[in-house]
């Protein structure tokens, strides 16, 4: 996944940036807050002279991590360079998977070829294999990876699991997707895949890249090169330690506190997760915890009758060549609009920069002042710049 330099940012101060804050009370101007409630939601709003990466104060959280599958994701290295080999092999225990495959077909020497990437399991258990599907996304490949990283998400979420049991013999090999079997992977695609499953034997995972007319299984059984971590190509692969966090904020947020966000996902406030790779020793590090679930609860009342306002933007994008854009998914509990999947702009590809936010929801407040619980299911969006700011805006309703 583009990410930029992480590194850089923090040596200029760019990612530290989010812990400054700002003094006094962030508030909003009356046309834009009149902007705000015309607004439909998923769509952009232009707020200008609002949004800052150092102006916004953070609320604070406290982060759970919770009993969730075995998290493995592909995408180190990111661009495949060679026609055929192992993007990833790792080895899973019964219980759950969650499976996250980024890779891209790389090939251009000696010329841009058609490639097939795709995933498989082997079954390394004494008894018989069964395998069922509890979470799936799956986007034919594409170089349009906005698309391919909201659409993947909005698809995980509303999916269900399926009724359909898989059974592998020992030592057999089978496709995980067999609709990544069916695709052909031009120069520059992106294939992208996102999925859940049970299994009740031990198995290895391999992500692997092959010629088209041969199917994954086959392939597996010829290809022993398994390609070496790149390191500034992809976010990283490996079996994580974290799959999903349930974030809790401090306190309750007041309306008449003014304005505030939570940053998840950025490497500083929210580090990375750690885990290991099968076939070599350093500690691997997933760079923008893609494929965890972030399970965020925030308590807030509204002592002077405002409601609130739930807008997100590209705070970074003039922070690199891989920021221009953002697109992303979410599911938001119930305010003005309906709770559930926000494709995030639901009206146009991405946003760009500000003043260009994002109306995500428009929360009213009780009648009698009483607290109330905001609900969002986030999960960082593959092929976007991050984090993902979650900027909570007093609004007038009236």
């Amino acid at each position: 996944m583009k990410q930029p330099n992480w590194k850089l940012l923090l040596l200029t101060g760019t990612l530290a940036a989010f812990c400054a804050g700002a003094q006094g009370q962030v508030t909003l101007k009356p046309e834009l807050n009149s902007a705000i409630l015309k607004t439909k939601q998923g769509s952009i709003v232009e707020l200008p002279d609002f949004l800052s990466e150092k102006g916004i104060p953070n609320i604070g959280y406290r982060k759970i991590v919770l009993p969730g599958p075995q998290h493995i994701i592909s995408d180190d290295p990111e661009y495949i360079r060679v026609p055929e080999a192992i993007a990833l092999q790792e080895p899973v225990q019964p219980g759950s998977v969650r499976l996250y495959v980024y890779n891209v077909n790389g090939v251009k020497e000696p010329a841009k070829i058609d490639r097939k990437i795709t995933a498989v399991i082997r079954n390394t258990g004494t008894g018989d294999m069964h395998i069922r599907m509890l979470k799936y996304a799956s986007q034919k490949p594409s170089t349009n990876y906005y698309q391919i990283g909201k659409q993947g998400l909005a698809d995980y979420f509303a999916s269900v699991p399926s009724n359909v049991i898989r059974t592998v013999k020992p030592g057999q090999v089978i496709s995980i997707d067999e609709q990544l079997e069916k695709y052909v992977v031009k120069y520059d695609e992106l294939v992208h895949g996102f999925y859940e499953f049970t299994i009740d034997q031990p198995g290895e995972i391999s992500v692997l890249q092959t010629d088209p007319a041969v199917s994954g299984p086959k392939a597996l059984q010829r290809i022993k090169t398994i390609l070496p971590p790149k390191g500034h190509s992809g976010a990283g692969r490996g079996v994580f330690g974290v799959s999903n966090y349930r974030v809790i904020t401090d306190g309750v947020l007041d309306t008449k506190e003014g304005v505030k966000e939570i940053i998840v996902a950025d490497g500083d406030l929210d580090p990375w997760v750690l885990g290991k790779e099968k076939n070599f020793p350093d500690v691997a590090k997933l760079a923008g915890n893609y494929g965890v679930m972030y399970q965020i609860e925030m308590k807030w009342k509204s002592t002077d009758g405002k409601g609130l306002a739930l807008v997100t933007w590209n705070s970074r994008s003039d922070n690199g060549q891989w920021c221009g854009g953002m697109a992303n998914t979410m599911v938001v509990s119930k305010g003005k609009f309906k709770e559930g999947i926000i494709q995030l702009p639901s009206d146009r590809l991405i946003t760009k920069k500000a003043p260009e936010a994002i109306l995500v929801q428009v929360f009213e407040p009780a009648a009698n002042g009483e607290e109330q619980t905001i609900r969002l299911t986030y999960s960082p969006p593959g092929a976007s710049c991050l984090p993902t700011p979650l900027v909570f805006i007093p609004v007038d309703l009236k």
